[in-house]
């Protein structure tokens, strides 16, 4: 199953400027990635997406859940299996609605329609892990906060959410890894100019496979394990707690 990343890896320090044949050890195509001027704004971009779209999913998604967990309300069941159709549905139908619904509304496709479509998505995995995180912790301890002359939005700051933290981190590196890996729902709602690294990527290889885009998928995926394993780690400490 990782044979293919091992060979990626193997050929991205390939001194030849095609794939196929090797000639020699060399770190050339990483050093010419960072002068790439192509490449820089792609990944701003990306990290502009990921970084807005996991801030507000963090807030969005740690309220929703919480809100499910210890609230009842009229059709809660049902809002809840709404709340999580992202995780099940394609991305190219989600992709596809998103466009849509922009289209319907002559919203222009920029930047922030990428960010607006990553939310859908990134919103409903941080509210699963926060979820998970709620189902371990003793409500009794918010209750005793409040019996003590705490408000409840004291109770939620200073009990609640000290002991949500880590389910809220974990989530968040895992809805960073998916918003900067995403290809299909941002080329669906970019606009000019706003190419994300996997689109930079996808747009280079069509053309023929290159040692530099070689090195580059290398360092997302080096980047994108190095976060999950992070949030694993988070998620796996929290758990022996």
């Amino acid at each position: 199953m990782y044979l293919p990343i091992l060979v990626l890896g193997f050929y991205s320090f390939n001194q030849s400027p095609y794939s196929a044949t090797w000639q020699g050890f060399t770190l050339d195509w990483y050093y010419k990635l960072f002068s790439d001027e192509r490449i820089l704004s792609a990944l701003k971009n990306s990290l502009i997406v990921a970084f807005c779209a996991v801030g507000i999913s963090a807030v969005l998604g740690t309220l929703m859940a919480v809100g499910l967990a210890r609230y009842q309300f009229l059709g809660k069941n049902l809002y809840r299996g709404i709340s999580y159709l992202p995780l099940i549905i394609p991305d190219i139908a989600i992709a596809v609605a998103t466009l849509v619904f922009l289209a319907a509304f002559a919203i222009p496709l920029s930047l922030w329609t990428i960010v607006a479509a990553h939310i859908v998505f990134c919103l409903a995995y941080i509210a699963l892990v926060v979820s998970s995180r709620l189902t371990n912790l003793d409500p009794h301890l918010e209750e005793a906060a409040l019996d003590l002359g705490a408000t409840p939005i004291q109770a939620f700051f200073q009990v609640l959410l000290p002991q949500l933290m880590p389910g809220i981190i974990a989530g968040c590196l895992l809805a960073f890894v998916l918003s900067l890996d995403d290809f299909l729902i941002a080329s669906f709602t970019s606009g000019s100019g706003s190419n994300t690294l996997p689109m930079e990527i996808f747009s280079r290889i069509r053309i023929g496979v290159q040692p530099d885009m070689n090195a580059l998928s290398v360092m997302l995926i080096t980047v994108s394990a190095i976060v999950a394993f992070i949030a694993e780690l988070i998620r796996a400490f929290d758990n022996n707690k």
